[in-house]
């Protein structure tokens, strides 16, 4: 037995005590409450996992009771007694999530085999939840897609990464998967059922960094109406992704370091220190080593953080992989988009395969999902319907006589940056997804422009 928690509400003293008697024999840990309100204060300071509890009561009755006992606590089941006089009641309660529900007078052995077949429900839903997530850990083998050697290697580090604690620090080129590592590694984990949640540093105001980690108090600042919880404190006993860690501020690296160190944070405007449980996991793409040297990111914080190591490979560094890639994103877009059957033509494979794929996976899967669309109704792909970006370019800039009509490369990327905004309807997020840079290098890149008088493409 788990030592499972039951709260019983009656009225009546005598029933009272002879359910809590009885189910302390039974190996339960029981809580009494007289009344529906004080089984409300009972459920705002204990977690409980049944609540068995008479259906006329003074004061909140017990239907009303089981809707504010599921509003808490969305995990608790109900029992409800009731005469047989108000059997219909008692249905009404089984639609607000009670369980079952039991008719006055019953026996001890009725009230003991309806508690049992609850946890036995209980336990069924359990397995139900593991069963699930192993199906999603098998699909997450499936979307970490290659044979390589080296995606092994990673994929045998993410078991043993999963199998501890440790602060794991992922490098790797912008759109080869760091995220979906990350993932994996939570999924496998024995934080698995407990909450995983991402914070990208690059797209958070600087100013408001602190409270979206730690979280604060009402009035710690302008605009601070309420208290609201950090990310570390949603988090406790999960995992946080700290994506693009090199760009958290300077000034904020020392106190990240030390909430690593003892695992406590404090919220802005308090002086309260709070315990927290989790695991952390950092991604970048940037030159970390080149960061510590130039004094824009802390050494000791990097090995707080690189406690168990991995790098992702680019994709060319794994071309075997990209036949694989490819046929799993296509499975993916003609299931998407309604087709019976997309092909990539070989002469087009072998231009994939020479392709340098600076942006990795994400630039190869759009490219895919767009070749796709071009593609219309015809089955097979060809390179009229797959433009790679050198191309593009090429045809863009051809002078009258037929030769390459030279663009700088800051006018190059500065109408890359625009056509990205302009395909996201000016969403800085996802066009920074799109060029493989972080939104904070985009505003940089903009405040530029702007500085320069130069707001839209010329």
């Amino acid at each position: 037995m788990e030592n499972h928690k039951i709260l019983v509400v009656d009225d009546d003293d005598h029933l009272r005590l002879v359910l809590q008697e009885t189910l302390k024999s039974c190996g339960y840990q029981v809580l009494v409450a007289a009344s529906g309100n004080e089984a409300v204060k009972i459920l705002d300071r204990e977690k409980v996992d049944l609540l068995i509890t008479d259906l006329m009561m003074p004061g909140i009755k017990g239907v009303e009771l089981v809707g504010l006992a599921k509003e808490k606590q969305p995990q608790i089941g109900a029992i409800v007694i009731t005469a047989y006089g108000t059997i219909g009641r008692a249905v009404e309660s089984m639609q607000k999530g009670a369980f079952d529900f039991i008719t006055k007078p019953f026996s001890i052995n009725q009230i003991e085999s309806r508690v049992k077949r609850f946890f036995e429900f209980q336990n069924l839903q359990k397995e139900n939840i593991v069963l699930k997530k192993k199906l999603e850990k098998y699909h997450i083998d499936h979307k970490i897609v290659g044979q390589s050697a080296s995606i092994k290697e990673v994929l045998e580090y993410i078991d043993i990464a999963a199998n501890s604690d440790a602060t794991v620090f992922i490098r790797g080129e912008s759109g080869t998967g760091k995220e979906l590592v990350a993932q994996a590694i939570h999924d496998r984990s024995d934080r698995a059922e407990k909450p995983f949640r991402k914070i990208n540093c690059a797209a958070v105001p600087e100013t408001l960094f602190e409270s979206t980690l730690f979280g604060h108090e009402k009035g710690a600042f302008s605009g601070a109406y309420r208290q609201q919880k950090g990310i570390f404190e949603e988090c406790h006993e999960g995992t946080i992704l700290l994506d693009e860690i090199s760009e958290i501020p300077y000034a904020l690296q020392a106190k990240l370091l030390r909430v690593l160190q003892e695992m406590k944070i404090t919220r802005v405007g308090s002086t309260e220190e709070i315990s927290i449980d989790v695991r952390v996991i950092a991604t970048t793409n940037r030159d970390i080593d080149e960061l510590i040297n130039s004094g824009k990111f802390r050494e000791d914080l990097f090995f707080r953080l690189n406690v168990f190591p991995i790098t992702l490979p680019p994709l060319r560094e794994r071309k075997e992989d990209i036949p694989l890639i490819i046929d799993h994103f296509l499975t993916i877009y003609k299931d998407k988009y309604k087709f019976k059957s997309k092909k990539i033509a070989p002469s087009l494979m072998e231009k994939i395969m020479d392709y340098a794929w600076p942006g990795n996976i994400r630039q190869l899967k759009h490219m895919l999902e767009r070749a796709i669309l071009f593609s219309g109704k015809e089955e097979l792909i060809t390179e009229k319907h797959f433009k790679f970006e050198e191309e593009g370019n090429r045809s863009n800039n051809q002078g009258k006589n037929g030769s390459l009509d030279v663009m700088p490369l800051a006018e190059m990327e500065r109408k890359l940056i625009f056509a990205a905004l302009k395909k996201t309807n000016n969403h800085k997020t996802k066009a920074a997804e799109l060029l493989g840079i972080t939104v904070r290098t985009l505003r940089n890149k903009l405040n530029e422009y702007k500085e320069q008088g130069i707001e839209e493409v010329s």
